[in-house]
């Protein structure tokens, strides 16, 4: 049927672009067809095509996402000649393709081409990893035909953009003259499949039987399940974050599962991953990788020190890809977002190894197809829009804040992660933890929030609380010691089970932490350039700098606080650490302050620490008057003292008052 008769559905072009919408998001959202926002999906009527836009994701696409043409601009260009020099045609084209552009701003795919000439409404081009399990083979041609017959359209691997446009239109031709009909599907060699169909159901209908088959004809099925990390995770990585970060702090990311074992036991396995099989894989991954198969961190990290500066030599980038026998494989991104896009394109890249092996082998593309694929333009541009950025003060910082499930430790990490910084909620309310990490991360830009259960008074959980966020990130930049608990009571109120548990949870807690923080630190330090310092920030109070009426459990673990904060300051100066304590003010608006039924105006007023209070307000007024500035302390005004704190190097073992002038 031709574009001048079909009908996608009732109600015109607008119907076609919801459809096109649907289809669009079906199978972007679904990792056995794409990853890391891929593929390209077009409709098109007998004057327009609507064509996914660089840069925009399938997954979540809506009509803005698409580029609209003219094609009556866009149809000559099957017969234009174009330059013969490589540089100057793809100019060209890309210059005809934005004349025949008619939503500005949007860039629309280099294949658009090759959509355009494809004779059905809808074509969507996807690279699922089983297709790409056969189109990756040695044999993938000749399979091909096995499985769906003579009528089959292959397509071997042309660099993409214009000659790959000429060699599909070639193909058409030749397929309409032997067959007296139009291809459906067309197979791509190294890239994936398009298919095509004047309706979307006769889309999901074809795309459901071609995994069918290939799933029939598959003789091994891909190793399947998760694995634990190992806790030499964080005897490795941190080192191994600080070698790659040269003029910026780097993100690492682990991922462990069966598949990845299958790979990282075993060198030769490792060849079969040793080159790209698809220009996804290049352009997100680049075309070389590094393998440690070391024994014990020690010998991973001594391979490390000497593979990552040749690597880098040799290839002018630093590796993005690491397999690390023991740990996983490691993702090496200039921020979280990318890491998680490198994670998937290479496991997607095992996959397809593994796949090929049912249709004869691995075929990865050649270097003078991954020189192509790298130098592009075209790469070059998804390449940057996939990137992200993240910008502030504590950019791809990862940053640990106790107690940030709520309150001022919530407001703390919210700052900073508006700043740029990884930030790492540990607190015992998984509940409330989970919905505030969700909160973080719809405002996040290219960093990330994840919440790690922890209870600051037990020693395994914080080491846990170490172990996911070097998983998660690759190391720990800054340690922000917030969690704390007040029980306000005299001396005739004050139970000794009350002054065990502040005293545990204001002092002892700070202990701990430090205790298991500062391991990671070392290491990162010890691999570290000069100028880099890690940093471990206590929030004190300004009852850590002069005591506190009916508060003497409070106080006294917070004078404590800053006895550690100094003796741990000169301990862990040589390791380049530096630790310091904030003490803020009231932050009256918070639950501490305020909660209707335990917030210390309550206990306050209850405990008669304000003379001749009779009402919470009255509590209010009398601290309020208190401070010279007449308001209370912010997680903003705390965060400015925090960002301070580790922006300077010049000071350690400082009790920083952030308290309006109310202690000076």
């Amino acid at each position: 049927m031709s574009i001048s008769q079909q009908t996608p559905t009732n109600g015109g072009w607008e119907a076609g672009i919801k459809d096109l919408i649907s289809v669009s998001q079906f199978y972007g959202r679904d990792t056995r067809f794409v990853i890391a926002g891929g593929g390209n999906t077009s409709y098109k009527n007998n004057e327009k095509i609507w064509v996914k836009a660089s840069g925009s994701s399938l997954a979540t696409i809506t009509e803005d996402g698409f580029a609209v043409l003219d094609r009556s601009l866009l149809n000559p260009m099957s017969d234009k000649q174009y330059s013969s020099d490589e540089a100057e045609r793809e100019d060209q084209v890309k210059n005809d393709l934005a004349a025949a552009t008619l939503t500005k701003g949007r860039r629309p795919s280099v294949e658009t081409s090759m959509h355009n000439v494809i004779d059905y409404a809808f074509v969507v081009h996807l690279h699922p990893t089983i297709v790409n399990g056969l189109m990756c083979a040695q044999n993938a041609e000749k399979n091909l035909v096995r499985l769906f017959g003579e009528k089959a359209l292959y397509v071997e691997y042309t660099d993409p953009g214009y000659v790959l446009f000429k060699k599909v239109d070639e193909k058409i031709k030749e397929y309409r003259s032997k067959f007296k009909e139009e291809p459906k599907v067309i197979w791509l060699q190294n890239h994936g499949i398009f298919v095509a169909a004047d309706n979307i159901d006769e889309i999901n209908a074809t795309y459901n039987s071609i995994l069918e088959t290939l799933e029939r004809a598959v003789k091994i099925p891909v190793p399947a399940g998760d694995r634990a990390t190992c806790n030499c995770t964080e005897e490795i990585l941190p080192a191994v974050r600080m070698m790659v970060s040269g003029e910026s702090l780097k993100t690492l990311k682990v991922r462990k599962n069966e598949l990845i074992k299958y790979f990282y036991d075993s060198i030769d396995n490792q060849r079969e991953i040793s080159k790209p099989f698809t220009p996804d894989a290049i352009v997100y991954c680049k075309s070389n990788y590094l393998f440690f198969n070391g024994e014990t961190p020690e010998m991973v990290i001594a391979e490390a020190q000497k593979a990552i500066p040749e690597f880098t030599q040799k290839f002018g980038y630093l590796p993005k890809v690491l397999l690390i026998k023991g740990v996983g494989m490691v993702a090496v991104g200039d921020n979280t977002k990318q890491c998680d896009i490198i994670l998937d394109v290479f496991e997607d890249a095992m996959k397809i190894a593994f796949l090929s092996r049912s249709f004869g082998g691995a075929h990865p593309m050649t270097q003078a197809q991954i020189d192509f694929i790298d130098n592009w333009e075209v790469e070059n541009y998804r390449r940057s829009v996939s990137a992200g950025a993240a910008s502030g003060r504590a950019e791809n910082k990862v940053i640990i804040v106790t107690g940030a499930a709520q309150g001022f430790g919530e407001g703390i990490a919210e700052c900073l992660i508006r700043e740029g910084a990884n930030i790492v909620v540990a607190d015992l309310n998984e509940e409330v933890g989970a919905k505030t990490v969700e909160k973080f991360n719809s405002i996040a830009k290219s960093n990330r929030a994840v919440f790690v259960k922890t209870n600051v008074a037990d020693i395994p959980s914080i080491e846990n609380l170490v172990h996911e966020s070097v998983c998660h990130f690759g190391g720990i930049d800054s340690f922000i010691s917030n969690a704390g608990v007040l029980r306000a009571g005299g001396l005739e109120d004050m139970t000794p089970e009350n002054f065990d548990f502040v005293t545990k949870i204001n002092y002892n807690a700070y202990f701990y932490c430090t205790k298991v923080v500062s391991k990671v630190m070392k290491l990162q330090t010890n691999y570290a350039s000069e100028d880099y310092y890690a940093d471990i920030i206590q929030i004190n109070s300004k009852s850590g700098l002069r005591g506190s009426k009916a508060n003497f459990a409070y106080a006294g673990g917070k004078f404590g606080g800053i006895g550690l904060t100094q003796s741990f300051a000169l301990e862990l100066a040589p390791f380049r650490i530096k630790v310091n304590s904030i003490c803020p003010g009231n932050f009256y608006e918070g639950p501490l302050w305020s909660d209707p039924e335990n917030g210390l105006f309550v206990q306050y007023l209850n405990a008669g620490k304000v003379p001749g209070a009779k009402t919470i307000e009255d509590v209010k007024a009398f601290y309020l008057s208190q401070v010279p500035m007449r308001k209370g302390c912010t997680p903003a005004d705390v965060t400015k003292g925090v960002l301070y704190l580790m922006e300077q190097c010049g000071e350690t073992g400082q009790a920083l008052p952030i308290t309006g002038g109310q202690v000076m």
